[in-house]
C-alpha cells in the first residue's frame, strides 16, 4: 500500500521517499522477499529495512514487534495484524526503521513474489547487495 500523504514534519520526510521507493522497486522487492522466505521459511521474523547508519535489511523478531506494540500502549495493534496475516506468497510486508519510528511498507505487486523472483533470476545475496546500494543512492536520510 503506498500512501500519497505527505508528512507534517520535515523529520517524517525519509517515510514518504522509503514509499517512493519501494513504488519504483516494487518488483526488487517482491523477489527478495520471495527469496528470502525461501532461505529462512515459516518464521516468526518480518524482514526490516534499517536506516542507519546507512541502509541495509534485517530481520525484526515478532516479540519485538509485540514488546515496541505494548510501549507504546497498542498503538502498533494494527501492525501486528497485518503482520500475523501476511501472506508471502501474494504480498510484500517490510517495516522501515529510522528515527526511533517505523513505518509499515505493505503491497500487493503486479506479479506474485514467486514470479518476480523467478523473473529476475537473482539469487539473494545479489538482490540485498543491489537494493542496499539503491536505498543508499536514493537518499532516504532519516
Amino acid at each position: 500500500m503506498f500512501s500519497k500523504a505527505q508528512p507534517n514534519k520535515p523529520e517524517d520526510q525519509w517515510k514518504v521517499k522509503l514509499n517512493q521507493f519501494a513504488k519504483k522497486h516494487s518488483k526488487e522487492l517482491a523477489a527478495l522477499s520471495w527469496g528470502l522466505f525461501l532461505e529462512k521459511g515459516e518464521s516468526d521474523e518480518t524482514i526490516g529495512i534499517d536506516l542507519k547508519p546507512r541502509p541495509h535489511f534485517v530481520y525484526c523478531p515478532k516479540a519485538a514487534l509485540e514488546k515496541l506494540n505494548q510501549k507504546v500502549e497498542n498503538y502498533l495493534q494494527e501492525m501486528i495484524g497485518i503482520v500475523n496475516a501476511h501472506q508471502p506468497d501474494k504480498e510484500v510486508l517490510m517495516i522501515g526503521i529510522g528515527n526511533d519510528q517505523i513505518k509499515l511498507i505493505h503491497f500487493e505487486p503486479e506479479s506474485p513474489p514467486p514470479v518476480c523472483f523467478e523473473e529476475l533470476g537473482k539469487d539473494v545475496d545479489t538482490l540485498l547487495g543491489e537494493l542496499e546500494q539503491r536505498l543508499s543512492e536514493f537518499g532516504i536520510r532519516p
